[in-house]
């Protein structure tokens, strides 16, 4: 039987439309999985509305830092181009005073200054973004040295307050941060600000980081014998940017320089003395009395007369309070090594860098700083009492640690105009660990 000749018109016609639509259909599923996948990561890959330049695409990531002296938020945004390492567009952020630890008899008093640091991320990261971009607390320091129920008493209120925000917050995004994921997340903050992660030839740097509590070191082994020779725990994986890496890293608590101090002196770490008990010690000054605070308890302290110059006697106190608390770290020589925080301070103290600018020290910087300044005691010439301690514990340390005298350490508070936190590496850190899920 033939078929009339505008039926087959028909057919054909109708062929085109199913065969278009399932095109469509097509795309718009790949397209929606696409999304998903962004969604599900906590990835915000939507045109940045506030930019001048179209068809770009940021992602955001927010992260607060809770100190023990004060939390600060970081919003970071990211500029994500095609085969290529993100790169930092911008960082807005805020601090406010007291730390969490200090709401910890009264938790529901922290809410107020979580949200207050909330509207910095509403003010920079679009409307449109926000349920996709991750809300991350991590605490450090003040929080570790609080019992147990009270620490999860005030991270359950945060919880509670990252809930009702309209960013992306889930079961992990509120933590107290080890001090090894600390050393980790600070190494990826220099390594990318200098570069040293964007290609997989490109030779990263080292980090020491000197906290009042703990110390941290962390490097790129070069050697695999480092990696197979070092203590399991030492040795950390992760896969950023498509590349996996593996450090060498650990933090040791109760090394930081304001522990160090108490432990020098002859104090244990939150036990306050009895009665008219002091501190007595010959790295301060002679002649010296007075009150020093130190995780809400507070010391009495005296210099004592030695028997030898001061320097000598406080160096023999500072090696007998190390004596192996420190593993020598291999494979460092010909590797460049920033370091941070205390190791900064007194750098500054010494007049041997810029405040703001920052600069290199050798680690016999630190030793004839420390002779320099205890010889001064002798002579009553007195800035801070705890200076003279303070430098010869540093210079024993990185000695300890394995640097030889003449190592030269890069000091930097920015890089590239950018602050080196650890807040930076950390954002980057769980970014990655949401993409990776």
């Amino acid at each position: 039987m033939k078929i009339p000749k505008l039926l087959l018109i028909f057919l054909a016609f109708a062929c085109v439309v199913v065969y278009l639509t399932y095109i469509r259909n097509s795309y718009e599923e790949k397209k929606a999985s696409t999304s998903a996948f962004y969604t599900n990561a906590g990835i915000s890959s939507a045109s940045h509305k506030n930019k001048p330049t179209s068809g770009k695409k940021y992602q955001y990531g927010i992260m607060f830092d809770a100190g023990s002296t004060g939390t600060r938020i970081h919003v970071f945004t990211f500029l994500l181009e095609p085969r290529e390492a993100p790169k930092l567009a911008h960082e807005a952020f805020k601090a406010i005073k007291p730390g969490l630890s200090a709401y910890a008899d009264e938790p529901e008093k922290c809410s107020k200054g979580l949200m207050e640091l909330l509207e910095v991320a509403k003010e920079n990261i679009p409307e449109e973004d926000r349920k996709m971009t991750p809300l991350v607390l991590k605490a450090t320091a003040g929080l570790r040295l609080l019992p147990g129920e009270k620490a999860d008493h005030l991270l359950n209120k945060v919880r509670e307050v990252f809930d009702r925000s309209p960013f992306l917050s889930r079961e992990d995004s509120v933590s107290i941060m080890d001090g090894t994921d600390e050393g980790v997340s600070a190494w990826i903050t220099v390594n990318f600000l200098i570069g040293g992660l964007h290609a997989a030839d490109t030779p990263t740097v080292g980090m020491l980081d000197l906290g009042g509590g703990s110390t941290q070191i962390t490097f790129a082994p070069q050697d695999e014998k480092t990696i197979q020779t070092s203590p399991i725990d030492y040795i950390t994986s992760f896969k950023m940017f498509n590349l996996t890496y593996t450090l060498y890293s650990h933090s040791y608590l109760g090394l930081g320089l304001m522990s160090a101090r108490l432990a020098v002196l002859g104090g244990i770490e939150g036990q306050p003395l009895k009665g008219t008990q002091e501190l007595i010690s010959p790295c301060l000054p002679p002649d010296y009395t007075g009150q020093w605070e130190h995780a809400e308890v507070t010391y009495t302290i005296k210099g004592q007369k030695p028997g030898e110059p001061i320097y000598e006697s406080c160096l023999k106190k500072v090696e007998k309070m190390l004596f192996k608390k420190v593993k020598k770290a291999e494979d460092t020589g010909n590797m460049e090594f920033y370091a941070f925080s205390y190791y900064y301070d007194k750098a500054v103290d010494l007049g041997i860098i810029d405040e703001k600018n920052g600069g290199s020290i050798r680690v016999s910087d630190y030793i004839d700083g420390a002779k320099r300044v205890c010889s001064s005691l002798d002579t009553g010439s007195v800035g801070s009492p705890f200076t003279c301690l303070d430098l010869t514990y540093i210079s024993v340390l990185l000695q300890e640690l394995g640097f030889p005298t003449n190592k030269v350490f890069k000091l930097a508070r920015k890089i590239n105009g950018v602050e080196t936190s650890w807040a930076l590496g950390a954002t980057f850190h769980y970014i990655e660990t949401l993409r990776n899920q």
